[in-house]
């Protein structure tokens, strides 16, 4: 491992301004995925800022009825918080369908978000990977890549984004904010994560040195009728192969609002607005759903050995959001 600096911050503009002085240096929250590939060889920090102890660890309600989430809140804590279980029951779901409870311990909100992907290409140093090494080239397009992207994708990376958490997020319009040396900014998690295109390493719309300090969700009556379902190959932990956040609004039989997101199918969470668009008006059925999910994934372009997810992501849809017109009928 590179011999690094540790520095622990006492408040965010010392925390941006100790980055900013070393263009090598990482922020450090739960150190769960960073600390990982710091290991590996992949992250190779000339310095770590230890932004754990900020004042960045409280769960409020907002003014206008929405809810704010510090940027140092643990995972376990965002889920066992009885406003967003009780506001957002989808985004509580999926935090736990991440991870272990040892990890949920330790795991942070901006730190969640910001996570890199698990593509053994990228993280394997001796393997090339555009993600890792720009235009070293993608050896998944031919090799292994049966948990690979099958939305957005590109001929220059086909990984995934792991977050459960963040599927949730872009389901529910949540707004990324985040301090730089010129003060705060925010941006909508739609526009958060890039795409793919032929620049694969660069991952998010932070501008350089931004520490992430918090999430914002706004006002959402409809998201408190949602369900987080996650499909993985074990069913102790394990990343996704596809999952899905989704809310739904029904009366008398007729879809009034709905909000969709998928998981473990693209480079970023992937909101599935086309198919929002199928249901809202729609009757609350699963014929309806059905065409909901083929509208969405008619956009996939899934490698040789991924089709699978496309009919899985169908299922899937089909099956949560029956459950969630079920239960608005009782």
């Amino acid at each position: 491992m590179r011999e690094f600096d540790y520095r622990r911050a006492d408040d965010v503009s010392g925390a941006v301004a100790l980055l900013g002085a070393d263009p090598d240096a990482r922020y450090l929250g739960g150190g769960t995925n960073l600390v990982d590939l710091m290991k590996s060889g992949v992250e190779r920090p000339a310095r770590l800022v230890d932004v754990r102890t900020l004042p960045l660890d409280r769960i409020e309600p907002a003014d206008d009825g929405g809810l704010r989430i510090g940027a140092t809140v643990t995972n376990s804590d965002l889920a066992a918080h009885p406003l967003v279980r009780d506001r957002y029951p989808a985004l509580a779901q999926a935090v736990l369908a991440g991870a272990s409870g040892q990890l949920r311990n330790m795991a942070t909100v901006g730190g969640n978000l910001l996570q890199r992907t698990r593509c053994g290409y990228f993280t394997d140093v001796t393997r090339p990977c555009n993600k890792r090494v720009p235009g070293s080239g993608c050896p998944a397009l031919t090799g292994e890549h049966h948990n690979h992207a099958v939305l957005g994708a590109s001929d220059h990376c086909v990984a995934v984004h792991p977050s459960d958490m963040g599927v949730a997020l872009a389901a529910f319009d949540a707004v990324v904010s985040y301090e730089t040396a010129d003060g705060p900014g925010e941006s909508a998690l739609a526009d958060f994560y890039l795409p793919v295109g032929d620049t694969p390493h660069r991952e998010t719309a932070l501008p350089p040195g931004a520490l992430v300090t918090g999430v914002t969700l706004p006002p959402l009556p409809v998201a408190a009728h949602s369900r987080y379902r996650k499909v993985r190959e074990r069913a102790s932990y394990a990343f996704a192969i596809g999952s899905v956040a989704a809310a739904l609004d029904v009366s008398d039989g007729v879809v009034r609002d709905a909000r969709l997101a998928f998981g473990a199918v693209a480079s970023r969470p992937w909101r599935a607005r086309a198919a929002e668009r199928v249901l809202t008006g729609a009757p609350a059925t699963a014929e309806y759903f059905a065409a909901a999910a083929d509208a969405e994934l008619a956009a996939a372009r899934p490698l040789p050995d991924n089709g699978y997810k496309v009919t899985l992501m169908r299922n899937l849809v089909v099956a949560v959001l029956s459950e969630l017109a079920e239960e608005a009928a009782r």
